[in-house]
């Protein structure tokens, strides 16, 4: 148990380093980047536990609450510092909603596994993306990188937690078979 935790905060740190080090050097080179660039280690380097998680599944944890007994903002600040920003991710298309033959909504995962085989995927390692001019075509089983402007907070949908990142994508920088 303790080597578990131990490894988590490996992670963490590890994963808070390089964003910091990326940031910094974007600093240094003084130069205006239309966009940052950010991974999945950075978004899922911390532990999420949905509200009402603990009703669904037996021996669950309750989520964090403060003294007062209100839920405890899960999300720390070094992933709330990119709200609103623009950025550029890479994982791999689960698509939702097509229109013309193009893809206008989808999941963007962290891996394949939450596809058709493997474990369920954790709710931050999935981003919810509305694609902007018409969608992107179908690319599934291919790491792709988006770009657009990422909201960092609880999204809900007709009353249930759907996730807690999405993204407004403004194109697709690439991909990569």
């Amino acid at each position: 148990m303790r080597l578990n935790r131990f490894f988590r905060l490996s992670l963490l740190a590890l994963a808070c380093a390089a964003a910091l080090t990326v940031r910094a050097a974007d600093e240094k080179s003084g130069e205006k980047k239309e966009f940052e660039r950010v991974d999945f280690g950075l978004l899922a380097a911390f532990n999420y536990v949905p509200p009402g998680y603990e009703t669904m599944v037996p021996g669950a944890p309750p989520p964090p609450a403060d003294t007062s007994g209100k839920p405890k903002d899960q999300i720390p600040d070094f992933v709330r510092a990119l709200d609103a920003k623009k950025i550029a991710v890479t994982g791999f298309m689960l698509p939702t909603k097509f229109k013309d033959g193009k893809v206008t909504e989808f999941l963007l995962m962290k891996d394949q596994s939450g596809c058709c085989f493997g474990a369920m995927p954790r709710i931050n390692e999935w981003i919810i993306v509305k694609m902007g001019n018409g969608g992107i075509p179908p690319l599934m089983d291919v790491p792709l990188t988006l770009v657009g402007q990422l909201k960092v907070g609880e999204v809900f949908e007709e009353g249930y937690l759907s996730g807690i990142y999405q993204l407004a994508g403004d194109k697709m920088l690439e991909a990569k078979s």
